[in-house]
């Protein structure tokens, strides 16, 4: 009997044994293409011997010193590094343990903003429907999962939501011309019914991801966007949890906007898996504003010396070996074989994303684009199919509505070859088929 609380009571779960490059062995010698890097969080690969050798190197001069007490060679070296990249000015970062911490901490930071401005009032966070921004009940109220935040409505409701950019779904008149305006004018038009001066924060994924399955904004979209937080002086922030660090084919998805967030959140990708670290990170406008007042906020395990360590060894790599640009083209070459093999599938609604991140809607009714039923349980029977034949893909339910909708969604580290990629467009058709 195993002492351990799983992630899901439904199953018994292998033993992860090994990885290497995009494939995972279990102890029963079962081999698996990784097709979701985990949670969409590897993007180096498995197995890379530099990157445990950073950490192990770090650990043995020092593992933890606590950050009130001590900045750290490692911290200081990796942020110096890392700043050129972020779509910031004169940026500053945040080391936190994860996604969810970093936006609790993006939260907190931009009440903190105002609180030092001196604009008490502005207190409201706004995020929209169809989001995911952590579990930790400050981020799960920002978030827009239906899902997930129907067994804690009760804490729940301090926060509002907008509709997303959701172009599959789009029900606005004058789709698909004028989306981003449209969308736009409902967040200002929430602000305003708010009250622009109790508006702390808008917070939303530059690409939605695990709610929404890769759904990538109409050009227009994000400049409106920006254009009506800075009228209404509301900070800006950009989860990049999932999207950040090449996923989308640039270093972060707000690059393929021209996007300057006042804020950003990353985890996943930061340190590909190898340690637990995520940041927020703002602008040098931001810091500056806070510095004198201070922030109070912190965690115990944050501004950790030995993921800093890591996180340098996981940046010079991708820097390195040009994976963000794997990232894009093997991306295109992904929903490309995607698109072509599941072209007459009548299950399958959609095929998008943006670099390896790519989402498959699959729907009752191609032509109306009906969902199937959630009782059918269909994206879990596409995910086991697809295990059983040794593939792992990353799923989702109520893109639809709030209960109904089904997803699976890609994500595979950089490194993926293009023999993987068609081993596991060919496994993906074959699970729909075999979801019974």
């Amino acid at each position: 009997m195993s002492n351990v609380f799983p992630r899901v009571l439904d199953r018994e779960l292998p033993l992860a044994a090994r990885g290497e490059g995009a494939v995972v062995w279990d102890t029963d010698g079962r081999r698996y293409i990784d097709g979701a890097g985990g949670a969409i969080v590897v993007g180096v690969g498995h197995g890379r011997s530099s990157v445990v050798a950073a950490m192990t190197r770090q650990a043995e001069r020092i593992a933890y010193a606590h950050p009130t007490a001590f900045s750290s060679e490692a911290l200081e070296a990796y942020a110096e590094e890392l700043a050129p990249v972020l779509p910031m000015d004169e940026p500053r970062i945040y080391p936190v343990s994860g996604g969810s911490e970093a936006v609790e901490t993006a939260i907190k930071l931009a009440r903190a903003y105002h609180l030092a401005r001196g604009e008490p009032s502005r207190e409201l966070v706004i995020g929209r429907w169809g989001s995911y921004h952590g579990n930790t009940l400050g981020a799960l109220d920002a978030s827009g999962r239906e899902p997930l935040r129907r067994p804690y409505e009760p804490w729940l409701g301090r926060f509002r939501h907008v509709p997303p950019a959701y172009e599959y779904r789009c029900s606005l008149p004058g789709h698909p011309d004028g989306c981003g305006a449209a969308l736009a004018e409902s967040l200002d038009a929430a602000i305003l019914d708010a009250g622009a001066e109790n508006v702390a924060c808008f917070i939303a994924e530059p690409v939605a991801g695990a709610t929404l399955g890769a759904a990538v904004p109409p050009d227009d979209y994000w400049p409106a966007i920006r254009e009506v937080c800075d009228r209404h002086g509301v900070l800006l922030i950009a989860d990049e949890v999932m999207t950040g660090f090449g996923r989308t084919g640039a270093w972060f998805a707000c690059d393929h906007w021209g996007l300057r967030p006042d804020i950003l959140t990353a985890g996943k990708g930061v340190t590909s898996g190898y340690w637990p670290l995520g940041f927020t990170a703002c602008s040098g406008a931001v810091f500056d504003a806070v510095r004198p007042s201070g922030f109070v906020h912190g965690f115990t395990y944050s501004h950790s010396i030995v993921g800093a360590g890591v996180a340098r060894s996981v940046l010079g790599i991708l820097r390195d070996e040009h994976l963000v640009e794997a990232s894009r083209d093997k991306g295109e070459l992904l929903r490309k074989e995607l698109s072509a093999a599941l072209d007459t599938n009548p299950a399958v609604g959609d095929v998008r994303g943006l670099g390896l991140m790519v989402g498959v809607e699959l729907v009752r009714d191609r032509a109306t684009r009906e969902p199937f039923p959630r009782g059918d349980r269909v994206t879990e029977r596409v995910v086991a199919a697809a295990r059983e034949r040794g593939l792992l893909l990353y799923s989702s339910t109520g893109c639809a509505d709030g209960t109904n909708g089904d997803l699976v969604m890609f994500g595979p580290p950089f490194v993926v070859t293009e023999l993987q990629i068609a081993e596991a467009v060919r496994i993906t058709a074959e699970a729909i088929d075999a979801r019974g």
